[in-house]
């Protein structure tokens, strides 16, 4: 096995909780089939994904109300109240992390997919987003997981080994993506899972 000596972390669902429930299920007065049923269909996950990628959020809201007027005010709240779907850090995680860092024998990183228009209020609300030696934004950068391009990126820019590093991200296909180009990946479920999935790099926190 390779020697480790980076730790490449996502934010949203490893670090950061965010959820668009947190809104929609006041909205549809805790009917959780319809709101699933406007996430499958009208603000659906692809759609935010393009934000993430660099797509303007105002645009990408007019043109979802031309699709669907009759949604309009449902569509204007998804980025209108998206502070509200943001919830705490999970603490564990970042647990990890300070420990991760506090030891200074590994490099760490943050790679996300985040929209470069709501990352600064993330910036403002969790301070260990201060902490890492960088942190690529998707919206910034134009692209975003699992495209191999942000992958590159990252390993460029951080000056990274892919063999050397490991990369925590809780969606399986940005995993495998990391996994493809030879970036040693865990699939985070939660914090004392990745404390035991960090074990097998020979790494105890």
């Amino acid at each position: 096995m390779n020697k480790i000596d980076t730790i490449i972390f996502d934010l949203g669902g490893v670090l950061i909780d965010w959820n668009p429930e947190y809104v929609y299920l006041d909205v549809f007065n805790g009917n959780r089939e319809k709101m699933q049923w406007f996430f499958d269909n009208i603000c659906t996950s692809d759609w935010n994904k393009n934000q993430d990628a660099g797509y303007p959020m105002a645009k990408a809201t007019k043109e979802r109300i031309a699709l669907f007027p009759e949604w309009q005010k449902e569509i204007e709240m998804f980025y209108g109240r998206w502070e509200d779907m943001l919830g705490d850090a999970i603490s564990g995680t970042v647990d990890i992390l300070k420990k991760l860092i506090d030891s200074k024998q590994y490099k760490v990183v943050a790679l996300t997919n985040w929209s470069a228009e709501t990352f600064p209020i993330a910036l403002k609300k969790f301070g260990f987003l201060h902490w890492f030696e960088g942190v690529l934004v998707s919206g910034e950068e134009k692209t975003r997981k699992p495209f191999d391009a942000i992958y590159h990126l990252t390993l460029n820019r951080f000056d990274i080994k892919a063999e050397n590093a490991i990369f925590i991200d809780d969606s399986l296909t940005n995993v495998e993506a990391a996994n493809n180009l030879d970036i040693n990946g865990i699939h985070f479920t939660s914090p004392n899972q990745l404390i035991q999935q960090l074990k097998k790099y020979n790494i105890n926190i």
